[in-house]
């Protein structure tokens, strides 16, 4: 008798079980995926200035959520198909929140994240093919494949984490091949212009290169000046010239408030015949601005063209001392150097 009773009980709970699955929502099968913004060196110099990976298939109605790598930073934006791409003070205009929603219909935008390990997330309800970009770093941007839930994902979560390992390695370690003061060597040897240098009293501002994937663009920086001391004498003249894809500052004495690539020069930097930049210093409390050092935009086809890119800033020194200053962006990050003036 209890098997005549136990079987169509068992039964039942079987298609309750069926039915129940079969109505789940698409919310409670959703998947929320992990990736990397940036990556750094231990002294924070060197800058992969990339979503790692930046190309990643998921289903509609899964989330994706960046994670911050580095202590520069970035921002999370997807902006709507034809949108000309603002800066990162304007946004979409502003901000969306975390866990904001994109189809393409409204700008999604985190605004720019400072802190390291901190999180934005993105949920893709609709099927389509979304670029990702960074309002604070031109050449790094992204994409997100967003798949109908019938069609199967080509890689997984632990993929995905692979592939972003191995993008910051291969960064981090060109950008320190390249730099002479990379990461635990020793710093640049002072010079002076009795010295026999074929660089003269010049600084190299950064370096960096840029690296196409199928995803996008990443890009790396090693964000220090290569000589952090230099020496010369009264009356000389040093020139630091933008080795980088990034951009940076020379900055002497103090900062201007909220500094930002369109923060214009100082009004004691003039401008020479060849279009570099050129300020006199006679005391190490001036203060003095190059505003942004570094190249152009790249040309894009059906936009004005760009001006050129201010890659050069001069400082003339008429009086001993020792003359400190910083990039105004990255100083945080060790990007800071000094002149030694001497009689």
């Amino acid at each position: 008798m209890k098997k005549l009773i136990a079987g169509p009980l068992q039964h039942a709970a079987q298609r309750g079980f069926v039915l129940a699955a079969l109505m789940l929502s698409p919310a409670a099968l959703a998947q929320s995926w992990q990736v990397t913004t940036g990556a750094q060196s231990e002294d924070q110099g060197t800058q992969a200035l990339a979503f790692l990976p930046n190309e990643i298939w998921i289903h509609a109605g899964d989330s994706v959520t960046w994670t911050m790598g580095t202590d520069e930073p970035h921002t999370i934006t997807f902006l709507k198909p034809g949108q000309v791409r603002p800066s990162f003070q304007v946004g979409c205009p502003g901000t969306t929140p975390d866990g904001s929603t994109f189809d393409g219909s409204l700008c999604v935008n985190s605004g720019r994240i400072t802190n390291k390990g901190q999180t934005f997330t993105v949920t893709f309800p609709s099927p389509g093919n979304y670029k990702l970009v960074c309002l604070v770093h031109v050449n790094m941007t992204g994409i997100v494949h967003v798949l109908n839930p019938s069609e199967a994902l080509p890689h997984n979560q632990d993929f995905y984490a692979t592939q972003a390992a191995s993008q910051q390695h291969d960064l981090l370690s060109d950008a320190e091949r390249e730099s002479p003061d990379g990461p635990g060597s020793a710093p640049s040897k002072p010079s002076s212009s009795d010295d026999a240098d074929p660089q003269g009293n010049q600084v190299v501002t950064g370096s960096g290169e840029l690296l196409s994937r199928p995803g996008g663009i990443q890009s790396v920086s090693r964000m220090r000046f290569m000589r952090p001391t230099i020496e010369i004498h009264v009356r000389e003249t040093v020139e630091w010239v933008s080795d980088d894809v990034s951009g940076h500052t020379i900055t002497f004495g103090e900062e201007p408030p909220n500094a930002s690539p369109a923060t214009p020069p100082s009004a004691n930097v003039f401008v020479d015949v060849d279009g570099a930049r050129h300020a006199i210093i006679s005391s190490p409390s001036d203060n003095v601005h190059s505003g942004f050092i570094g190249p152009a935009p790249q040309e894009r086809t059906g936009l004005p063209q760009a001006p050129a890119g201010v890659t050069r800033f001069r400082v003339t020194f008429t009086n001993p001392g020792t003359y400190s200053y910083i990039c105004a962006f990255h100083d945080d990050l060790g990007m800071k150097g000094q002149v030694v003036v001497k009689p």
